[in-house]
């Protein structure tokens, strides 16, 4: 690996760990202004407060937002979009560079895929194209890859799930970001397919921390590096605590009754 990917990425991966709390924000392209992202400085400071390892954002938005105050943390500039009026919402498009997060002071950038979507093959080739930009560029890539098709009939099987990881370290990913599976032997098959850190998703809204905390704590225990969490985390009433809680699971080999106590329901 390059000494300057190298460098980014201990900026965002914990060097004594190996892992890493990530919380992303660029939910307003695909869905519009959401309840916790409206005070854009507000949410990535609660978010450095509770010790998050960076947090992942769209380009316009970290000229108002990252860095303005409080602990740092690192960023993740996301290249990929779609939005939910789209007849294709599934079907991302590139809408940033590399060079671009360079001069933005990105740590790393991410990109977004769904297999099994009409328009994959586009899909596969802008995620290799960017990962060519990253080496070059000595640039960290992280890669969202899920199973979301006509054709897919379970996007948490273990095997989807590990075709889904396998594809982008296969395409030069340095992080996975991909669905939990729902056991901890499932997601193991999926870490064990993967050379590289493997990350979870947190998908739609949970009702319960306990279940949240939980899911996490298992995926750790499978063997997984940590989490990339959007609304289950800044949407959360104590969302400071939470991500406290979080890092403590994470990053700290706590239990969930060992850190469930932290945060108010």
């Amino acid at each position: 690996m390059y000494l300057g990917k190298q460098v980014r990425l201990e900026r965002i991966i914990n060097r004594e760990t190996g892992r890493v709390v990530i919380v992303p924000m660029d939910h307003g392209v695909t869905i519009g202004a959401c309840r916790g992202l409206m005070d854009m400085r507000e949410a990535v400071n609660d978010m450095a407060r509770g010790g998050a390892d960076a947090v992942l954002m769209h380009k316009g938005l970290i000229r108002c937002s990252h860095r303005a105050y409080g602990n740092d943390v690192g960023l993740i500039m996301h290249l990929s979009a779609s939005t939910a009026l789209s007849p294709n919402g599934n079907t991302k498009t590139l809408v940033g560079t590399v060079e671009e997060a360079i001069r933005h002071g990105a740590d790393a950038v991410s990109v977004h895929v769904n297999l099994g979507d009409p328009d994959e093959k586009r899909m596969l080739a802008d995620m290799g194209r960017v990962a060519e930009a990253c080496d070059n560029w000595g640039m960290p890539l992280l890669a969202m890859v899920y199973a979301r098709g006509p054709q897919i009939q379970n996007g948490f099987d273990p095997s989807v799930v590990a075709h889904c990881a396998r594809v982008g370290v296969e395409l030069g990913a340095d992080i996975v970001k991909v669905v939990y599976t729902g056991s901890v032997e499932g997601f193991g098959e999926v870490v064990d397919a993967c050379c590289v850190p493997v990350v979870i998703a947190g998908g739609e809204r949970m009702d319960s921390t306990r279940d949240l905390l939980q899911m996490v704590y298992d995926s750790i225990q499978a063997g997984g590096s940590g989490i990339s969490m959007g609304r289950n985390v800044f949407q959360h009433p104590d969302r400071v605590n939470l991500v406290r809680a979080l890092r403590g699971i994470v990053h700290e080999n706590k239990t969930v009754d060992e850190v469930i106590g932290l945060v108010k329901e």
